[in-house]
């Protein structure tokens, strides 16, 4: 299975404060060895959300809306995405993550949607498409 791994941001990060030395290291090591079993497919660090802007749509109306944005514990300030064998798998491996922020901080994993898990609402037609497309990405 497939899960995103989303590092929280938090004042700090908001504030565009840049992560040590030490916590550098720490998590290039801890994404070597993500790296090394497999598990690791993709990871970045973001900008602060003054940085970003959001679409917000209702019906045929999209509104532009520019950072920065309230509630900072529910901005993402980073990502992975994991292949994993299971939500245990990633728990395990979200407790060996070093704390990736100087004080209390927070991952959240969410498992990705496969196709199956769609139904019969995802055609044959459409499989095909997003087959098309990954083979397009090299996924």
């Amino acid at each position: 299975m497939k899960v995103m791994v989303m590092v929280k941001a938090t004042a700090d990060s908001e504030a565009g404060a840049m992560p040590s030395t030490e916590l550098l290291e720490a998590m290039g090591k801890f994404n070597e060895e993500l790296v090394n079993a497999g598990v690791m497919l993709a990871g970045e660090g973001l900008h602060p959300s003054a940085r970003g802007a959001r679409v917000a749509f209702d019906g045929p109306q999209r509104r532009v809306i520019d950072g920065p944005f309230a509630e900072t514990r529910e901005l993402v300030a980073g990502f992975w995405l994991w292949q994993v064998r299971s939500m245990d798998e990633a728990i395990e491996w979200a407790k060996r993550c070093p704390n990736p922020m100087p004080g209390p901080s927070e991952l959240e994993i969410r498992p990705i949607f496969e196709a199956e898990d769609f139904g019969a609402e995802f055609t044959p037609e459409l499989r095909a498409q997003e087959e098309a497309l990954r083979e397009r990405l090299g996924n």
